[in-house]
């Protein structure tokens, strides 16, 4: 699950930083995103036919570290963390690996696109999170909209429930737990570059993952028990670890050239390239009811976005 939602993901640029802006870039880059991240979706679906999911993650973030780690310490950005930064980094560790977890554990049963809507709720979520845990005010329209948008979620999860039970509910455990992730990425990324952050991260989670496989190996316990990967599968792993940075680094510079509320709309090109995904390489294409359920989520979405980016206050002066 390479997916960074965009609705007041990272600190808002400086002044200095948002006379800089080159939206077209940012546009473009967001774009690249949504056409790529349903590829580390794709690759992992493929490995997990063979290869434990922890195992999967266990790449997914080495991987992302090994490649985030050198690009922070080129761009001079990557300062040794204080005691409290360090558990921060550790606990967000946690949080992104269960929602990576269920969300890889899901594509294992789940067509891309249909686990990709239900995680759409997310956006949802943080809004009544932040509200819950920030103090952040949200008026009616918000609320009835994150109402809408779990409407239309419920219109993919039920025939995915009949389908797969209980399974179905795993990109909704995602999208709680990367909620909680994004809470606290508000609260510590502010002082933090984009790329030194999601290196650490991935590190932490690295550090967790390892040990755990490694205590699990020969116990039988299929999602933890990791195996010597053979053949094709090892490119299949490098995959989603080397998406996975990529994409990350898509949108960091998305939000650099670009208002947030700009590009965050353009994230819902997603589920168009994960659905042509799915069916390419999987032959796998939502229903009727799946992608009424897609549209009404988009929209709800959409107009959170939008007003959101309302309520915010504008910009001084530079």
């Amino acid at each position: 699950m390479s997916h960074v939602r965009l609705h007041r993901t990272l600190p808002a640029p400086s002044v200095s930083a948002m006379s800089a802006d080159r939206p077209l870039l940012g546009v473009l880059l967001m774009i690249g995103f949504a056409s790529f991240a349903p590829g580390m979706d794709a690759f992992a679906k493929l490995a997990g036919t063979a290869i434990p999911v922890g195992e999967v993650l266990a790449f997914r973030f080495l991987i992302q570290s090994l490649l985030l780690l050198p690009l922070a310490i080129a761009l001079g950005c990557l300062a040794r963390p204080t005691a409290a930064e360090l558990g921060w980094h550790v606990l967000r560790a946690a949080l992104i690996l269960l929602a990576t977890g269920f969300f890889f554990t899901a594509l294992h049963f789940m067509a891309i696109a249909d686990a990709i809507a239900i995680f759409f709720v997310e956006p949802f979520i943080l809004t009544l999170f932040g509200a819950a845990f920030l103090g952040e005010s949200i008026g009616w329209r918000r609320l009835l909209a994150c109402a809408i948008g779990f409407v239309g979620a419920m219109l993919v999860i039920r025939p995915s429930f009949a389908a797969f039970g209980t399974v179905a509910l795993f990109p909704l455990g995602t999208a709680v737990t990367f909620a909680f992730y994004m809470i606290l990425t508000r609260r510590t990324a502010r002082s933090l570059h984009p790329v030194a952050l999601q290196a650490w991260t991935a590190l932490a989670a690295s550090g967790l993952i390892l040990p755990i496989l490694l205590l699990f190996q020969g116990s039988g316990v299929g999602p933890l028990d990791p195996v010597l990967p053979q053949g094709r599968f090892w490119f299949y792993l490098v995959g989603v670890g080397i998406i996975a940075s990529v994409t990350h680094l898509m949108v960091s510079g998305a939000l650099r050239f670009a208002p947030a509320a700009t590009v965050a709309p353009l994230q819902y090109l997603e589920i168009i390239a994960a659905t042509g995904l799915g069916y390419l390489i999987f032959e796998d294409l939502p229903d009727g009811q799946t992608m009424l359920g897609v549209a009404i989520i988009v929209s709800s979405g959409i107009f959170v976005t939008l007003r959101e980016r309302r309520q915010q206050p504008p910009a001084p002066a530079p």
